[in-house]
């Protein structure tokens, strides 16, 4: 099995493949509520049933980058999980 390094953890390349392909639907929405507590716990959820979420945040939610790497990470901390794929407004999170 080879294995993609993204800054301290490894992941396996199958995992990255599947977080890129285009046919990974988006499971989870951050509207103009924000990061609710109901957000993090569907987040939660949905990483105890399936290996990876696809997380898209509404343009509202945070229009610069710096922002929305920013809720990603907090997202990544809160969750336990690691986002092994972002680009624009979606990020694909994992947890080992």
């Amino acid at each position: 099995m080879e294995v993609i390094k993204i800054s301290e953890i490894k992941v396996p390349r199958a995992i990255m493949e599947a977080a890129k392909s285009r046919d990974l639907q988006t499971t989870i929405r951050v509207g103009k509520g924000g990061l609710s507590e109901s957000v993090m716990n569907e987040v939660n959820d949905q990483l105890g049933s399936r290996p990876l979420v696809k997380i898209k945040l509404n343009r509202g939610v945070a229009g610069e980058k710096y922002a929305r790497l920013g809720i990603i990470a907090e997202i990544e901390e809160k969750t336990n999980s690691h986002a092994v794929f972002v680009r624009g407004n979606v990020a694909v999170l994992w947890r080992r």
